[in-house]
């Protein structure tokens, strides 16, 4: 793919509002406006290096416990269960992805659950028994958790946070800052499928759709990534915000520019026909069991390889290259061979989906 000079000149779209005095819903869908909040609410009370570096995971180097990766999430996905998963398969992958993506080796979870009065116990049943078998898919043990019930109408029938720790392995450095000029960039598979399944499943799609989530533990992937090769700069999930918003934060911590190839992604059809309809791109869209991969230019198609030898890797392909320049821009060749600018999603494009 040929790199172009593209001037950052011209007419531009106005900013979105901006929302200081009270928290609304594009505070959570991990684009510009989750990435304000942060920065000015959470960063200025909590700084620290490990926090300071912006990955969705922290690691952590003491002289007790070296090479310690370690990562938090909440998951108030609605409705609680969806084509492909549920609230239950999602929190434990959730969370040993964002481990995971350090390039460790995810060992042990903790779950906390807020459970709303009412909740049918078969329900509760059925969302543990999906964690139980997702942590034995991972090969991870949920070792501790909490649980608290509120009353009737509080919380959507339940809500569960996830910690995850796992060890790095010796002498490697993965993280969104480590992107480098002419590194490939490497997709696991297609993108937008785990939004579209859980917006079919509201009902609001308008049509009968049978796009499933792609919600799976990628660690056992990861690790045939790294016994490939060890050139890989940058492992990231493009969960909420999607694919665009996920290159834009490593663009941005490296300072570099990415070039990717729109000929080369996989959107399956009907995802595709639903974005269409309701005037959503799928760079956009949530995914839960897909990754993007840094890999130097000489180890790319080794490193390719070995993940089309795995299961969530089959479908995987090189979707573009990082440049020195425009720093901290995405931009996409599109099929009709102009080049546009592609942005972090500025506000909230589909709620309560992870």
């Amino acid at each position: 793919m040929s790199e172009e000079t593209v001037s950052m000149e011209g007419p531009v779209c106005a900013p979105a509002l901006s929302h200081t005095e009270t928290v609304v819903m594009g505070h959570g869908a991990g684009g510009r406006m989750s990435h304000q909040l942060i920065q000015k609410t959470f960063m200025s009370a909590f700084d620290n290096p490990a926090l300071r570096a912006g990955d969705d995971a922290a690691y952590l180097e003491s002289d007790l416990h070296p090479n310690l990766a370690i990562s938090t999430d909440s998951h108030v996905v609605f409705p609680l269960f969806f084509p492909g998963g549920d609230i239950g398969r999602l929190a434990v992958c959730g969370t040993v992805n964002d481990v995971a993506m350090l390039g460790a080796t995810p060992l042990y979870l903790t779950a906390g659950f807020i459970l709303e009065e009412g909740l049918p116990m078969e329900t509760l049943q059925r969302v543990v028994a999906s964690m139980k078998a997702a942590a034995e898919e991972a090969g991870v043990q949920i070792v501790a958790g909490d649980t608290k019930v509120v009353q009737k109408g509080k919380a959507d029938g339940l809500y569960i946070t996830t910690a995850g720790v796992g060890l790095v392995r010796a002498d490697l450095t993965l993280g969104g800052k480590q992107a480098r000029p002419g590194d490939a960039v490497i997709l696991s598979g297609s993108i937008g499928d785990h939004g579209i399944a859980v917006l079919g499943a509201r009902g609001e799609l308008g049509f009968q759709s049978s796009i499933q989530s792609d919600v799976a533990p990628l660690n056992h992937m990861i690790d045939a990534m790294l016994n490939a090769s060890g050139n890989i700069h940058v492992l990231r999930d493009p969960t909420r915000g999607g694919l665009a918003t996920t290159l834009n934060e490593i663009a941005t911590q490296s300072n570099v520019g990415v070039f990717l190839n729109e000929e080369t992604l996989l959107i399956h059809p009907q995802v595709a026909s639903a974005c269409e309809m309701l005037g959503f791109d799928p760079l956009y869209i949530a995914n839960e069991g897909k990754l993007v991969a840094f890999v130097a230019n000489q180890d790319a198609d080794r490193v390719l390889r070995a993940m089309r030898l795995t299961r969530y890797g089959r479908d995987a392909v090189i979707i573009g290259r990082v440049s020195d320049e425009p720093r901290g821009r995405v931009l996409l060749k599109t099929t009709l061979g102009t080049t546009r600018i592609v942005d972090m999603l500025a506000g909230e494009m589909l709620p309560r989906i992870c």
